[in-house]
């Protein structure tokens, strides 16, 4: 039987998320996480370079 234990969130979601406010912009932390997160690998993917194939 799986434990309740592996099936938990690792973080408390019965809790209000925080906010950050700038100006009129309001997003919850875990969002701007998540969007910081996807800009890196936006910009990762811009700046490597793709892998060629054998001398041809």
């Amino acid at each position: 039987m799986v434990s309740h234990r592996l099936l938990a969130a690792p973080i408390d979601l019965h809790r209000p998320a925080h906010y950050v406010h700038w100006g009129i912009v309001q997003i919850s932390v875990p969002n701007l996480i998540v969007v910081g997160l996807l800009v890196l690998v936006l910009v990762l993917a811009v700046l490597l370079p793709f892998p060629r194939g054998g001398g041809r």
